[in-house]
């Protein structure tokens, strides 16, 4: 197959059809309508291979991941997806590949409502770059600097649970069987908090995504924000998985600086506390009250009321 083959065959064919779309993919841009009283959000993410994802990743999870990452972001904003678009690098033409590349890819966008509307082939060391577009209410989006002294902070899901698995796939680790398969899955498929962002508008004051670590990622928000923090991390959620297959402080240095959860960090204001039960049972997802914002600028760790040292604080490019 030749440049154009392989968009029609496996991508334009496959994309999600939205309403709002005026013009999509085989033009030289394409047209959306947004719609009224609405801000645009936009990310851009890349994955490199041999950065990112060894070569060795089932195509499927990549295609599945690359755009999950993504809707992190959006959810991290609050924002509705809505449109994207992919840049795909590749050293050959295998189709079976990009078979199961699409169809991961195109599962996650017909679940989360994205359409496919532009983006570029082209031959290289394989990479793969997604713009994704979505829509907030005007003046309601979420960002990493509302965050007061006083608010509350909390996380969804479990954290740590995608670190563990990766150190199962490089063979760095072993667990019980029953939980190989959930840890793996947990690194390959993530799952991007889209409704629990939505939900989050009216109640958080910050929120960001995890993605180079808890301990990481807090700073971003932390200096956005221009705030201090302290954080439990007795309380931090810990999965049956990691807390079975590891000891407490290793799972405990997985939760704080592992990476790729991509579950969201919010800060609450102590008057909205009692409506987030309510707002997160709807995004049908768990959440766990972590820390608290505090003066000053510092991130500190405590455990058990003493001061807990972390020497690994997550992934960082360059560094």
């Amino acid at each position: 197959m030749k440049e154009f083959q392989i968009i029609e065959h496996f991508f334009n064919s496959r994309s999600q059809n939205r309403r709002d779309v005026e013009l999509g993919i085989g033009d030289d841009c394409a047209l959306v309508q947004p719609a009224i009283n609405k801000s645009i959000a936009i990310s851009c993410d890349t994955l490199v291979e041999g950065v990112h994802f060894y070569p060795d990743i089932p195509p499927q999870a990549l295609g599945y991941k690359s755009l999950a990452v993504n809707l992190s972001d959006l959810a991290s904003m609050g924002a509705e997806p809505a449109w994207m678009t992919l840049a795909l690098t590749l050293p050959d033409v295998d189709e079976a590949w990009l078979k199961e590349f699409s169809k991961g890819f195109f599962d996650a966008a017909q679940y989360y409502g994205v359409a496919l509307i532009g983006g570029d082939t082209t031959r290289g060391p394989r990479s793969i770059t997604v713009t994704i577009n979505g829509q907030v209410p005007t003046g309601k989006a979420l960002t990493r600097g509302g965050a007061q002294n006083g608010d509350w902070l909390y996380v969804t899901g479990t954290l740590g649970d995608s670190s563990l698995g990766l150190d199962l796939i490089r063979g760095k680790r072993t667990v019980d069987a029953e939980y190989h398969e959930y840890l793996i899955n947990r690194h390959y498929y993530p799952s991007p908090r889209v409704l629990a962002g939505q939900s989050l508008r009216t109640l958080a004051s910050a929120a960001i995504d995890l993605s180079d670590g808890l301990a990481s990622d807090i700073k971003h928000l932390l200096k956005q924000s221009e705030v201090g923090a302290m954080i439990d991390v007795g309380q931090l959620p810990l999965s049956a998985a990691l807390k079975d297959s590891v000891t407490h402080d290793e799972a405990l240095s997985y939760a704080l600086s592992g990476g790729e959860d991509y579950e969201l960090l919010f800060a609450v204001p102590e008057a909205q506390k009692g409506a987030l039960e309510t707002a997160l049972a709807h995004a049908g997802v768990q959440f766990t009250q972590i820390g608290q914002i505090t003066p000053g600028d510092k991130l500190r760790l405590k455990r058990n009321g003493e001061q807990f040292n972390l020497t690994n604080i997550g992934f960082e490019h360059f560094s």
